[in-house]
């Protein structure tokens, strides 16, 4: 989809409001990442994950406001670009606590996605498995419908494809659970569909009410990595090419005590670790945090998962487990400079406007002043994004301005300001 002023003027509002990219029209401002995004394009989605049944975990490392929600918006488009379902999970320590192993598997089934084009993207996205069972109904009639089966061979066809549907998946109760999904949909009971989704979204079990399904045991933490495995295996089942998995620490979660971040650090290891087993096929996950030292600690817990992820990914070593974002970086205040052009865009095709190239020196000067902030509690690619959008309102109110950059840069480099 091409930019126009509805979704530039959406860009603007997200970015300049809030310094973080929208759902849609990050692509119009992403620079720098691309080495990185082709190699794990090429190297995993197209390959180790999609065509060879891989498994893998990376360790994305970016300050609050320093890109990891752009990066992993990234990610999730490239992974649709290759019929990947998707699970992207924003964590914080009440609503998604990662030392709760079945929460986590709640978090993923809740932000479950299929792949969305431009257009499905704008209108809202529908996430979790409500949807996802439901678009996966619809399709499969379509196909069924398409291969010309006819009403009276409906039902056998149904039974057929369920059965080998379920022998896909390891998980008796989730096999059961999904298969009995589709016949409820299918003979429009709706209060089954529900008691079903009950037990899949971890909102209840009711030994009297789920038996009827197949299902006969709660969800808890003894089976909810069980659970994960199979949610994967019936995606890929279903037609999609894998999972991807995008966790995001949006929230600090330093309140954590030391027994929850054991757990959440556990679980992170676990997740690693089963990626090396052959019954964890076609899944890749990443999990952005703000820094290293939440790996530091004296105990076991803290080095086991130290070793497992000491490696740094990068062009030469793609095996590598943790993406350092700065890294990234070789001319930092040129990629601002950049990225502040592509804004420069942006903002004109929102407004119906043209800056005159005087502007350019404006976009220098806030880079250079952002990067010098580099070391505050905020990320200067967060500074510089909220920073030059206030400068281009200015400019778009008082054109004359702009040929005084360091008037503008004055008055947007104050401490209260940026």
């Amino acid at each position: 989809m091409n930019l126009n002023p509805q979704i530039a003027r959406r860009i603007i509002e997200t970015v300049g409001g809030y310094g973080t990219p929208p759902e849609y029209g990050f692509q119009f401002f992403t620079a720098g990442l691309d080495e990185y995004l082709n190699i794990i394009h090429q190297e995993y989605l197209k390959t180790y994950i999609k065509e060879e049944g891989g498994a893998a975990v990376k360790i994305v490392i970016g300050a609050y406001g320093g890109g990891k929600t752009h990066f992993l918006y990234c990610i999730r488009e490239l992974s649709w670009q290759e019929n990947f379902a998707i699970s992207y999970v924003s964590l914080s320590p009440e609503e998604t606590p990662f030392h709760r192993l079945e929460s986590v598997y709640r978090s993923i089934i809740n932000n479950l996605t299929y792949p969305l084009s431009s257009a499905e993207l704008l209108k809202g996205m529908e996430k979790g498995i409500e949807p996802f069972l439901t678009t996966w109904y619809e399709r499969q009639i379509d196909t069924f419908k398409e291969a010309g089966i006819d009403e009276g061979q409906l039902e056998k066809e149904i039974e057929q494809y369920l059965y080998s549907i379920e022998r896909s998946i390891e998980n008796i109760n989730f096999s059961k659970a999904v298969t009995n999904a589709f016949w409820a949909l299918h003979h429009e009971k709706e209060e089954e569909f529900r008691q079903i989704l009950q037990w899949l979204k971890l909102e209840g079990y009711d030994r009297e009410m789920h038996k009827k399904f197949g299902i006969l045991v709660p969800i808890d933490r003894s089976n909810a990595f069980s659970m994960i495995r199979s949610l994967v295996q019936w995606v890929k089942s279903i037609g999609y090419s894998g999972l991807i998995i995008l966790f995001d620490e949006v929230e600090q979660i330093s309140s954590l005590s030391t027994r929850q971040r054991e757990l959440v650090l556990s679980n992170l290891r676990e997740l690693i670790d089963a990626c090396v087993h052959t019954s964890f096929r076609h899944v890749m996950i990443f999990y952005a945090l703000p820094d290293e030292r939440f790996f530091e600690g004296p105990s076991h817990v803290y080095e086991a998962l130290r070793q497992r992820i000491s490696s740094v990914f990068d062009f030469f070593n793609p095996s590598g487990v943790k993406i350092k974002l700065e890294k990234i970086k070789d001319d930092p205040v040129g990629l601002l400079e950049d990225i502040g052009n592509k804004l420069r865009h942006i903002y004109e095709t929102a407004y119906g406007i043209r800056f005159d190239n005087e502007i350019n020196n404006m976009i220098g000067l806030i880079a250079q002043e952002a990067y010098e902030r580099r070391f505050g509690d905020i990320g200067y690619m967060r500074l510089f994004v909220q920073a030059v959008i206030k400068g281009f309102h200015l400019i778009r109110h008082n054109p004359k301005i702009a040929s005084d950059a360091e008037s503008v840069y004055k008055m947007l480099s104050g401490p209260e300001e940026m």
